[in-house]
Protein backbone atom coordinates (compact mmCIF):
# COMPACT_ATOMS: atom_id res chain seq x y z
CA UNK A 1 0.00 0.00 0.00
CA UNK A 2 2.37 2.73 -0.86
CA UNK A 3 1.79 5.94 -3.63
CA UNK A 4 4.21 5.38 -6.20
CA UNK A 5 6.75 7.54 -7.20
CA UNK A 6 5.15 7.95 -10.74
CA UNK A 7 2.02 9.12 -9.50
CA UNK A 8 3.27 12.59 -8.74
CA UNK A 9 4.11 12.92 -12.56
CA UNK A 10 -0.12 13.61 -13.00
CA UNK A 11 -0.78 16.86 -14.91
CA UNK A 12 -1.62 16.81 -18.10
CA UNK A 13 -2.58 19.35 -21.14
CA UNK A 14 -5.26 21.45 -19.35
CA UNK A 15 -8.21 23.22 -21.08
CA UNK A 16 -8.59 26.26 -20.66
CA UNK A 17 -9.43 27.74 -17.63
CA UNK A 18 -12.53 29.52 -16.50
CA UNK A 19 -12.59 33.02 -14.80
CA UNK A 20 -13.55 31.32 -11.74
CA UNK A 21 -10.86 28.42 -12.03
CA UNK A 22 -8.58 31.19 -12.92
CA UNK A 23 -9.05 33.12 -9.89
CA UNK A 24 -8.95 29.62 -7.78
CA UNK A 25 -5.41 29.14 -8.67
CA UNK A 26 -4.65 32.36 -8.09
CA UNK A 27 -5.72 31.81 -4.31
CA UNK A 28 -4.20 28.48 -4.47
CA UNK A 29 -7.92 26.85 -3.34
CA UNK A 30 -9.30 23.72 -4.86
CA UNK A 31 -12.61 23.80 -6.11
CA UNK A 32 -14.11 20.97 -5.99
CA UNK A 33 -12.58 20.25 -2.33
CA UNK A 34 -13.85 23.76 -1.07
CA UNK A 35 -16.97 23.16 -2.66
CA UNK A 36 -17.19 20.09 -0.47
CA UNK A 37 -16.32 21.71 2.59
CA UNK A 38 -18.31 24.32 1.74
CA UNK A 39 -21.46 21.58 1.23
CA UNK A 40 -20.62 19.78 4.82
CA UNK A 41 -20.15 23.42 6.71
CA UNK A 42 -23.33 24.36 5.16
CA UNK A 43 -25.79 21.10 6.26
CA UNK A 44 -23.67 21.28 9.79
CA UNK A 45 -25.37 24.40 10.16
CA UNK A 46 -28.54 23.43 9.48
CA UNK A 47 -28.76 20.61 11.53
CA UNK A 48 -26.73 22.36 14.53
CA UNK A 49 -29.69 25.16 14.75
CA UNK A 50 -32.22 22.58 15.32
CA UNK A 51 -29.73 20.46 17.60
CA UNK A 52 -28.79 24.06 19.72
CA UNK A 53 -32.75 24.48 20.06
CA UNK A 54 -32.75 27.25 17.70
CA UNK A 55 -30.46 29.48 20.28
CA UNK A 56 -29.30 31.68 17.89
CA UNK A 57 -26.57 33.15 20.00
CA UNK A 58 -24.27 29.56 19.68
CA UNK A 59 -25.62 29.23 15.68
CA UNK A 60 -23.82 32.47 15.90
CA UNK A 61 -20.55 32.10 17.46
CA UNK A 62 -20.29 28.36 15.14
CA UNK A 63 -20.45 30.30 12.09
CA UNK A 64 -17.48 33.36 13.76
CA UNK A 65 -16.20 29.83 14.16
CA UNK A 66 -16.41 28.32 10.82
CA UNK A 67 -15.20 32.23 9.78
CA UNK A 68 -11.87 31.77 11.34
CA UNK A 69 -11.48 27.81 9.88
CA UNK A 70 -12.09 28.83 6.20
CA UNK A 71 -9.57 31.80 7.03
CA UNK A 72 -6.71 29.60 8.69
CA UNK A 73 -7.24 27.37 5.98
CA UNK A 74 -6.68 29.85 3.17
CA UNK A 75 -3.88 31.12 4.99
CA UNK A 76 -2.17 28.06 5.25
CA UNK A 77 -2.81 26.94 1.56
CA UNK A 78 -0.50 29.63 0.56
CA UNK A 79 2.41 28.30 2.34
CA UNK A 80 4.63 26.13 -0.34
CA UNK A 81 4.86 22.12 0.89
CA UNK A 82 8.72 22.82 0.94
CA UNK A 83 8.33 25.35 3.67
CA UNK A 84 5.84 23.24 5.78
CA UNK A 85 8.85 20.24 5.28
CA UNK A 86 11.40 22.54 6.55
CA UNK A 87 9.10 23.20 9.74
CA UNK A 88 7.73 20.22 10.24
CA UNK A 89 10.40 19.44 13.35
CA UNK A 90 9.89 22.14 14.58
CA UNK A 91 6.27 22.28 14.84
CA UNK A 92 6.50 18.77 16.28
CA UNK A 93 8.90 19.78 19.37
CA UNK A 94 7.04 23.23 19.88
CA UNK A 95 3.58 20.83 19.86
CA UNK A 96 5.08 18.20 22.41
CA UNK A 97 6.54 21.13 24.85
CA UNK A 98 2.77 22.39 24.65
CA UNK A 99 1.86 19.10 26.17
CA UNK A 100 4.87 18.56 28.70
CA UNK A 101 3.11 22.22 29.73
CA UNK A 102 -0.52 20.95 29.91
CA UNK A 103 0.55 18.42 32.58
CA UNK A 104 2.31 21.42 34.79
CA UNK A 105 0.10 23.93 33.72
CA UNK A 106 -3.03 23.01 32.17
CA UNK A 107 -6.69 23.77 33.22
CA UNK A 108 -8.90 21.12 34.50
CA UNK A 109 -12.20 20.57 32.83
CA UNK A 110 -15.02 17.97 33.07
CA UNK A 111 -12.51 15.95 34.63
CA UNK A 112 -9.36 16.15 32.38
CA UNK A 113 -6.58 18.50 31.87
CA UNK A 114 -6.66 19.04 28.71
CA UNK A 115 -6.50 22.95 27.92
CA UNK A 116 -3.57 25.77 27.92
CA UNK A 117 -4.57 29.13 28.58
CA UNK A 118 -1.64 31.48 27.09
CA UNK A 119 -3.90 34.76 26.12
CA UNK A 120 -6.12 32.26 23.84
CA UNK A 121 -7.96 29.35 25.94
CA UNK A 122 -7.00 26.08 23.95
CA UNK A 123 -5.78 22.25 23.44
CA UNK A 124 -2.33 21.22 22.49
CA UNK A 125 -3.62 18.29 21.74
CA UNK A 126 -5.22 19.27 18.53
CA UNK A 127 -1.91 21.04 17.37
CA UNK A 128 -0.52 17.34 16.75
CA UNK A 129 -3.07 16.01 15.04
CA UNK A 130 -0.95 17.81 12.03
CA UNK A 131 2.11 17.83 13.47
CA UNK A 132 2.41 14.10 13.94
CA UNK A 133 1.98 12.77 10.36
CA UNK A 134 4.23 16.04 8.77
CA UNK A 135 7.04 15.02 11.37
CA UNK A 136 6.09 11.19 9.91
CA UNK A 137 6.37 12.05 6.42
CA UNK A 138 9.69 14.74 6.74
CA UNK A 139 11.75 11.76 8.04
CA UNK A 140 10.25 9.26 5.31
CA UNK A 141 10.93 12.45 2.63
CA UNK A 142 14.63 11.06 1.46
CA UNK A 143 14.88 7.67 2.71
CA UNK A 144 14.17 4.23 0.86
CA UNK A 145 10.28 3.68 0.92
CA UNK A 146 9.03 1.36 1.98
CA UNK A 147 11.19 2.04 5.28
CA UNK A 148 13.23 -0.64 6.59
CA UNK A 149 12.79 -1.33 10.76
CA UNK A 150 14.99 1.05 12.26
CA UNK A 151 13.43 4.31 10.62
CA UNK A 152 10.15 2.41 11.38
CA UNK A 153 10.83 2.51 15.22
CA UNK A 154 11.83 5.58 15.32
CA UNK A 155 8.64 6.64 13.66
CA UNK A 156 6.87 4.96 16.05
CA UNK A 157 8.19 6.52 19.02
CA UNK A 158 7.51 10.04 16.98
CA UNK A 159 3.94 8.85 17.28
CA UNK A 160 4.07 6.87 20.39
CA UNK A 161 5.60 9.76 22.84
CA UNK A 162 2.44 12.49 22.16
CA UNK A 163 -0.28 9.57 22.20
CA UNK A 164 0.90 8.53 25.24
CA UNK A 165 0.72 12.25 27.09
CA UNK A 166 -2.49 12.72 25.18
CA UNK A 167 -4.05 9.78 26.59
CA UNK A 168 -3.00 10.78 30.35
CA UNK A 169 -4.63 13.70 30.51
CA UNK A 170 -7.18 12.00 29.62
CA UNK A 171 -8.33 12.00 26.20
CA UNK A 172 -8.15 8.77 24.34
CA UNK A 173 -10.47 9.69 21.23
CA UNK A 174 -7.88 12.47 20.60
CA UNK A 175 -4.75 10.04 21.67
CA UNK A 176 -6.12 7.29 19.20
CA UNK A 177 -6.79 9.95 16.26
CA UNK A 178 -3.41 11.23 16.03
CA UNK A 179 -2.22 7.91 16.44
CA UNK A 180 -4.29 6.71 13.42
CA UNK A 181 -2.73 9.82 11.43
CA UNK A 182 0.98 8.56 12.28
CA UNK A 183 0.52 5.15 11.33
CA UNK A 184 -1.18 5.88 8.25
CA UNK A 185 2.26 7.55 6.57
CA UNK A 186 3.80 4.53 7.89
CA UNK A 187 1.08 2.33 5.86
CA UNK A 188 1.26 4.76 2.42
CA UNK A 189 5.00 4.85 2.79
CA UNK A 190 4.67 0.73 1.61
CA UNK A 191 4.40 -1.34 5.23
CA UNK A 192 4.98 -4.81 3.89
CA UNK A 193 2.27 -7.06 4.97
CA UNK A 194 4.68 -9.43 7.01
CA UNK A 195 5.42 -6.00 9.59
CA UNK A 196 1.18 -5.51 9.65
CA UNK A 197 0.77 -9.38 10.33
CA UNK A 198 3.66 -8.52 13.25
CA UNK A 199 2.08 -5.62 14.42
CA UNK A 200 -1.31 -6.80 14.90
CA UNK A 201 -0.05 -9.37 17.15
CA UNK A 202 1.61 -6.62 19.29
CA UNK A 203 -1.79 -5.21 19.54
CA UNK A 204 -2.63 -7.74 21.82
CA UNK A 205 -0.55 -6.99 24.39
CA UNK A 206 -0.68 -3.34 23.65
CA UNK A 207 -4.05 -3.67 24.57
CA UNK A 208 -4.19 -5.61 27.50
CA UNK A 209 -1.27 -2.89 28.97
CA UNK A 210 -3.53 0.01 27.68
CA UNK A 211 -6.90 -1.77 29.95
CA UNK A 212 -4.80 -2.25 33.19
CA UNK A 213 -2.77 0.48 32.94
CA UNK A 214 -3.67 3.66 31.01
CA UNK A 215 -7.72 3.72 30.76
CA UNK A 216 -9.64 5.24 33.45
CA UNK A 217 -12.67 3.44 35.29
CA UNK A 218 -15.16 5.36 33.05
CA UNK A 219 -13.28 4.44 29.49
CA UNK A 220 -13.15 0.77 30.93
CA UNK A 221 -17.23 1.19 31.11
CA UNK A 222 -17.95 2.33 28.11
CA UNK A 223 -16.34 -0.75 26.46
CA UNK A 224 -18.34 -2.93 28.64
CA UNK A 225 -21.37 -1.13 27.78
CA UNK A 226 -20.90 -1.30 24.44
CA UNK A 227 -21.38 -5.03 24.29
CA UNK A 228 -24.57 -4.56 26.33
CA UNK A 229 -25.67 -0.83 26.83
CA UNK A 230 -28.96 -3.06 28.70
CA UNK A 231 -27.48 -3.51 31.62
CA UNK A 232 -27.70 0.04 32.60
CA UNK A 233 -29.42 1.75 30.70
CA UNK A 234 -30.07 4.85 32.82
CA UNK A 235 -26.52 5.16 33.34
CA UNK A 236 -23.33 4.06 31.43
CA UNK A 237 -25.78 2.92 28.85
CA UNK A 238 -28.38 5.82 28.33
CA UNK A 239 -26.53 7.92 25.86
CA UNK A 240 -26.20 4.97 22.94
CA UNK A 241 -29.74 3.80 23.86
CA UNK A 242 -31.05 7.36 23.36
CA UNK A 243 -29.31 7.53 20.33
CA UNK A 244 -30.52 4.16 18.39
CA UNK A 245 -33.78 5.65 19.13
CA UNK A 246 -33.56 8.57 17.97
CA UNK A 247 -31.79 7.17 14.42
CA UNK A 248 -34.67 4.41 14.33
CA UNK A 249 -37.15 7.02 15.00
CA UNK A 250 -36.22 8.94 11.80
CA UNK A 251 -37.14 6.00 9.40
CA UNK A 252 -36.39 7.07 5.46
CA UNK A 253 -37.44 10.96 5.45
CA UNK A 254 -37.14 11.96 9.09
CA UNK A 255 -39.62 13.62 11.54
CA UNK A 256 -38.90 17.04 9.93
CA UNK A 257 -35.77 19.57 10.85
CA UNK A 258 -36.44 21.17 14.24
CA UNK A 259 -39.39 18.45 14.95
CA UNK A 260 -37.26 15.68 16.74
CA UNK A 261 -38.57 14.74 19.97
CA UNK A 262 -35.54 13.08 21.25
CA UNK A 263 -33.72 15.98 20.65
CA UNK A 264 -36.24 19.27 21.50
CA UNK A 265 -37.31 17.47 24.77
CA UNK A 266 -33.54 16.68 25.52
CA UNK A 267 -33.38 12.93 25.99
CA UNK A 268 -30.74 13.09 23.30
CA UNK A 269 -27.25 13.95 25.44
CA UNK A 270 -24.73 15.90 23.64
CA UNK A 271 -27.39 16.62 21.38
CA UNK A 272 -25.25 19.38 19.69
CA UNK A 273 -21.42 18.11 19.77
CA UNK A 274 -20.78 14.02 19.86
CA UNK A 275 -24.21 13.01 19.29
CA UNK A 276 -25.59 15.57 16.37
CA UNK A 277 -25.38 12.65 13.84
CA UNK A 278 -28.27 11.29 15.87
CA UNK A 279 -30.21 14.34 15.69
CA UNK A 280 -29.64 14.48 12.61
CA UNK A 281 -31.05 10.63 11.66
CA UNK A 282 -34.27 11.72 13.59
CA UNK A 283 -35.03 14.73 11.62
CA UNK A 284 -33.76 14.04 8.62
CA UNK A 285 -34.20 9.94 8.11
CA UNK A 286 -31.54 7.97 6.59
CA UNK A 287 -31.53 9.88 3.13
CA UNK A 288 -30.12 13.48 4.91
CA UNK A 289 -27.57 10.87 6.70
CA UNK A 290 -27.07 9.25 3.43
CA UNK A 291 -26.35 12.45 1.96
CA UNK A 292 -23.92 14.05 4.28
CA UNK A 293 -21.74 10.66 3.98
CA UNK A 294 -22.02 10.80 0.42
CA UNK A 295 -20.63 14.58 0.79
CA UNK A 296 -17.91 13.36 3.40
CA UNK A 297 -16.56 10.80 0.84
CA UNK A 298 -16.01 12.72 -2.42
CA UNK A 299 -14.02 14.98 0.40
CA UNK A 300 -11.98 12.11 0.98
CA UNK A 301 -11.69 10.96 -2.63
CA UNK A 302 -10.81 14.22 -3.86
CA UNK A 303 -7.93 14.62 -0.98
CA UNK A 304 -6.59 11.22 -1.73
CA UNK A 305 -6.47 11.76 -5.81
CA UNK A 306 -4.92 15.54 -4.69
CA UNK A 307 -2.34 12.78 -2.91
CA UNK A 308 -1.38 10.86 -6.01
CA UNK A 309 -0.36 14.04 -8.05
CA UNK A 310 1.70 15.39 -5.34
CA UNK A 311 5.21 16.48 -6.03
CA UNK A 312 7.01 14.38 -3.58
CA UNK A 313 7.41 11.66 -1.15
CA UNK A 314 6.75 14.21 1.97
CA UNK A 315 3.80 15.98 0.03
CA UNK A 316 1.93 12.28 -1.09
CA UNK A 317 2.19 10.47 2.19
CA UNK A 318 1.12 14.38 4.38
CA UNK A 319 -1.84 14.69 1.69
CA UNK A 320 -2.60 11.17 1.74
CA UNK A 321 -2.75 10.81 5.97
CA UNK A 322 -4.32 13.76 6.14
CA UNK A 323 -7.38 12.53 4.00
CA UNK A 324 -7.57 9.21 5.21
CA UNK A 325 -7.35 10.64 9.01
CA UNK A 326 -10.35 12.70 7.80
CA UNK A 327 -12.56 9.61 7.28
CA UNK A 328 -11.50 7.90 10.38
CA UNK A 329 -12.84 10.99 12.04
CA UNK A 330 -16.17 10.37 10.17
CA UNK A 331 -16.17 6.70 11.21
CA UNK A 332 -15.01 6.64 14.76
CA UNK A 333 -18.20 9.64 15.45
CA UNK A 334 -20.76 7.70 12.81
CA UNK A 335 -20.10 4.20 14.72
CA UNK A 336 -20.07 5.24 17.97
CA UNK A 337 -23.37 6.92 17.52
CA UNK A 338 -24.56 3.94 16.11
CA UNK A 339 -23.13 1.23 18.77
CA UNK A 340 -20.85 -0.06 16.90
CA UNK A 341 -17.51 1.28 19.29
CA UNK A 342 -17.22 2.44 22.33
CA UNK A 343 -17.67 6.40 22.95
CA UNK A 344 -14.32 8.21 22.95
CA UNK A 345 -16.01 11.88 22.69
CA UNK A 346 -15.17 12.15 18.86
CA UNK A 347 -16.95 15.21 16.84
CA UNK A 348 -18.74 14.51 13.64
CA UNK A 349 -15.76 16.81 11.72
CA UNK A 350 -17.43 20.42 10.66
CA UNK A 351 -20.54 19.74 11.90
CA UNK A 352 -20.02 19.50 16.00
CA UNK A 353 -20.60 22.24 17.79
CA UNK A 354 -16.37 23.53 18.93
CA UNK A 355 -13.99 25.67 17.71
CA UNK A 356 -10.57 23.91 17.90
CA UNK A 357 -11.50 20.94 15.55
CA UNK A 358 -12.71 23.00 13.23
CA UNK A 359 -9.70 25.02 12.74
CA UNK A 360 -7.44 21.80 13.20
CA UNK A 361 -9.52 20.31 10.26
CA UNK A 362 -9.59 23.34 7.86
CA UNK A 363 -5.80 24.05 8.56
CA UNK A 364 -5.38 20.43 7.23
CA UNK A 365 -7.45 20.75 3.75
CA UNK A 366 -5.45 23.83 3.48
CA UNK A 367 -2.73 21.89 3.89
CA UNK A 368 -3.76 19.94 0.74
CA UNK A 369 -4.74 22.84 -1.45
CA UNK A 370 -1.00 23.94 -1.01
CA UNK A 371 0.06 20.53 -2.16
CA UNK A 372 -2.27 20.61 -5.30
CA UNK A 373 -0.91 24.12 -6.24
CA UNK A 374 2.10 23.06 -5.92
CA UNK A 375 2.41 19.69 -7.76
CA UNK A 376 4.34 18.76 -10.30
CA UNK A 377 3.37 19.11 -14.04
CA UNK A 378 4.05 17.32 -17.08
CA UNK A 379 5.44 20.12 -19.55
CA UNK A 380 2.88 20.63 -22.69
Amino acid sequence: MRFSDTQGLFERNEAPLSNVARMMRKLNLDGPLLGGLLLISGFGLVVLYSAVGANTELWIQQCIRLGIALTTMFLVAQLPPDLMRRWAPWGYFAGLGLLIMVLVLGEVGKGAQRWLDLGIRFQPSEIMKLAVPMMAAWYLHERQLPPKLGPLLLIAIVILVPTALIASQPDLGTALLIAAAGVLVIVLAGMSIRLMILLVLLSIPAAYALWNYFMQEYQKQRVLTLLNPDTDPLGAGYNIIQSKIAIGSGGLFGKGWTNGSQAQLEFLPERSTDFIFAVMGEEMGLLGLLSLLGLYMFVVARGLYIATQARDSFSRLLAGSISLTFFVYVFINTAMVTGLVPVVGVPLPLVSFGGTSMVTIMAGFGILMSIHTHRKLLPH
